[in-house]
């Protein structure tokens, strides 16, 4: 989830490329209005979230999300990240934190051992 379109595009390319599903949000309360990412389907799947949003910003909706209880696995992307912003990520549930530009091989990795611990569940 970003707000940039260009990101947006050019992530959805790259994990396509890699045969992965893709489905985009352009903000936090897009996403929590839409159901079926949480995971109720039975398909393993994670979430990339940019942490700076307009509106609700990305450590808002992780705390959201560990309150409703989703256990969803989240991979925080981010531009600027100071030690307070990476603390409340990581006890919000966030399972790492890589920041911009990321590199493709470390996203890519990520993502792998998300799904493979979201499929063992």
């Amino acid at each position: 989830m970003d707000d940039d379109d260009a990101v947006r595009d050019s992530m959805r390319a790259l994990l396509e490329s890699h045969g992965l599903t893709v489905r985009e949000y352009s903000s936090a309360h897009r996403f929590l209005d839409d159901e079926e990412p949480h995971g109720r389907d039975g398909f393993p799947r994670c979430l990339l979230l940019d942490l700076h949003m307009p509106g609700m910003g990305g450590a808002e909706l992780l705390e959201r999300l560990k309150e409703k209880g989703s256990f969803i696995p989240v991979i925080v992307l981010t531009g600027r990240a100071d030690v307070p912003l990476r603390e409340r990520v990581v006890r919000a549930g966030a399972r790492v934190l890589l920041e911009k530009p990321v590199d493709h091989d470390d996203l890519m990795r990520e993502i792998t051992l998300s799904l493979a611990d979201k499929a063992a569940d």
